[in-house]
């Protein structure tokens, strides 16, 4: 039953492990193949920034090398009416050259207009109030000032303004060169980068101003970018780097990377949406999962129907054991039953007769002695006469309960039931003097049991017992004559007034 329940055990440890193993599998690999896919979206939103990074850094550098030669001929050559007549021309072949400038122009110290690349003559144009003019007329500073966002006061476009300032000979403030790059040129390369449906690029000066983004929105262009966690994780992680961060422009969750243009106090954001980079991989891990499930299942199914199998197999056998076990116990006990007398608990005469044929085959064959003691009860018909058979019973059960315990000491000794109030005792390797002392202590144990017998002349319940035995010889012995003797010796017992002993000595039976 244990083997069998380990078996039960072992086979659902098998199915449940198999399950589990194969569940585990497919987790890790799905885990795997997630992690190479946000890896290869950092690569992907890495590189987008490298590219925005390098076009925002040649378009602005391209335009703040135009501005730096108009400095140098502005102080060189001043701003008399030849000057700027020549400065218009420059002006304006730069801007036909450069297509992300909007135009190009020249302010006094006053900020009022000296020159520009329009072919229209802008009236009254004073610039004095624009953040990028009171920049330079209070630093000294002569590299180039990238301002916030403006929008054009002739046509209306968002620009970004890009300025050096100029100086008289003394090193004075004379004015500002200014190049307004136009956010739509931006848009236009941003428009054409794969960034998905909810991903997102952005220009942002390192004062946390929102320059252009996409998704384009006017309401973003100039916001403070100061509070939220890009530009926070800008500031710490900087110059270069990559984090998955949540927007606080729409509440996407994206992979950020962040990258600062080598030249100017810009950086730029390139970040593509975790869920839209994911969704094949959800398509992809949905399949595999319903196919695993299912094999799961299958392997479930297979391993529940065997382990239920076995446990039918083993209640099967469970239940044929207990058959064959109340069979074999059945069989003791008809075999008891064949075998034993069922009033006194003694051998029958079946057994007798039996184990009388094998202990004398077996005297044969070893040339040993078997002795027999054949007893009768004296006077029993005159007992159950008096007494009732039902006493006459008890009578018989307590003699034979005494010759058992006298007689049953080794195990080849047979106490059997002979018939009616006979008994007999079989003794192997026993000679006729071993035979006659024990037949001796069974009569007085008999005579002790002082069972009332008031037709008997003793007054108690005696026996008379006749005994012999015999060295069988081949071909000359049979069983029967050993009894026929021991019963001549009881019937000498008998004629001689019961309750005694009779032998019958000799040293074969021929």
């Amino acid at each position: 039953m244990f083997r069998r329940r380990s078996l039960i055990f072992r086979t659902t440890a098998f199915v449940a492990i198999l399950c589990l193993s194969l569940v585990a599998i497919d987790c890790w690999n799905s885990w795997q193949a997630r992690t190479v896919q946000l890896d290869q979206m950092g690569v992907a939103s890495s590189n987008l920034a490298r590219a925005m990074a390098q076009q925002a850094d040649d378009t602005i550098k391209e335009a703040d090398t135009a501005l730096i030669g108009i400095v140098e001929r502005v102080e060189h050559d001043g701003t008399g009416p030849a000057a700027v007549e020549r400065l218009r021309k420059v002006l304006a072949m730069h801007v036909a050259e450069l297509p992300q400038l909007d135009a190009l122009h020249i302010y006094d110290g006053d900020g009022n207009w000296v020159a520009n690349s329009r072919q229209v003559v802008p009236e009254n144009l004073n610039n004095a109030s624009r953040a990028y003019f009171l920049f330079h007329r209070t630093h000294e500073d002569r590299g180039p000032h990238i301002s916030i966002p403006v929008k054009s006061r002739t046509n209306g476009k968002l620009l970004i303004p890009i300025s050096r300032r100029i100086n008289h000979a003394d090193g004075s403030f004379a004015g500002v060169a200014l190049a307004t790059i136009e956010i739509d040129f931006l848009m236009k390369f941003y428009d054409g980068l794969d960034i998905g449906q909810a991903g997102a690029v952005a220009l942002i000066l390192e004062t946390g101003t929102m320059m252009t983004r996409r998704p384009f929105s006017t309401d973003m262009v100039g916001r403070n970018m100061r509070e939220t966690a890009l530009y926070r994780t800008y500031l710490a992680e900087g110059p270069v780097g990559t984090a998955e961060i949540k927007s606080s422009q729409d509440g996407v969750t994206r992979l950020n990377s962040f990258r600062r243009l080598d030249n100017y106090p810009l950086f730029v954001g390139a970040a593509l949406s975790k869920d839209e980079v994911l969704a094949a991989w959800w398509r992809e891990t949905l399949w595999h999962t319903g196919g695993v499930v299912l094999l799961v299942s299958l392997a479930g199914i297979v391993g529940w129907r065997l382990i239920k199998q076995v446990e039918l197999r083993t209640k099967a056998e469970g239940e044929l054991r207990r058959a064959r076990d109340a069979l074999e116990t059945l069989n003791k006990t008809l075999n008891t039953l064949a075998m034993e007398d069922g009033l006194t608990g003694l051998a029958n005469r079946r057994q007798f007769d039996v184990t009388l044929d094998n202990e004398f085959g077996r005297a044969l064959r070893e040339a040993g002695t078997l002795a027999l003691i054949l007893m009768d009860v004296d006077r029993f018909k005159q007992y159950n006469d008096i007494y009732g058979h039902a006493a006459g019973d008890e009578c018989l059960q307590l003699i034979g309960r005494t010759i058992a315990n006298l007689a049953s000491r080794r195990p080849g000794d047979l106490a059997a039931r002979y018939g009616g109030e006979e008994l007999a005792v079989l003794l192997p390797n026993t000679d006729v003097a071993g035979a006659a002392v024990l037949a001796e202590r069974i009569r007085s144990a008999v005579r002790e049991l002082k069972i009332v017998h008031a037709g008997s002349s003793d007054g108690f319940v005696t026996l008379s017992a006749g005994v012999d035995a015999l060295s069988p010889v081949a071909g000359k012995s049979q069983p029967k004559e050993l009894i026929q003797s021991a019963d001549k010796a009881l019937y000498e017992a008998k004629t001689a007034g019961r309750n005694r002993v009779c032998t019958t000595e000799r040293s074969t039976l021929a």
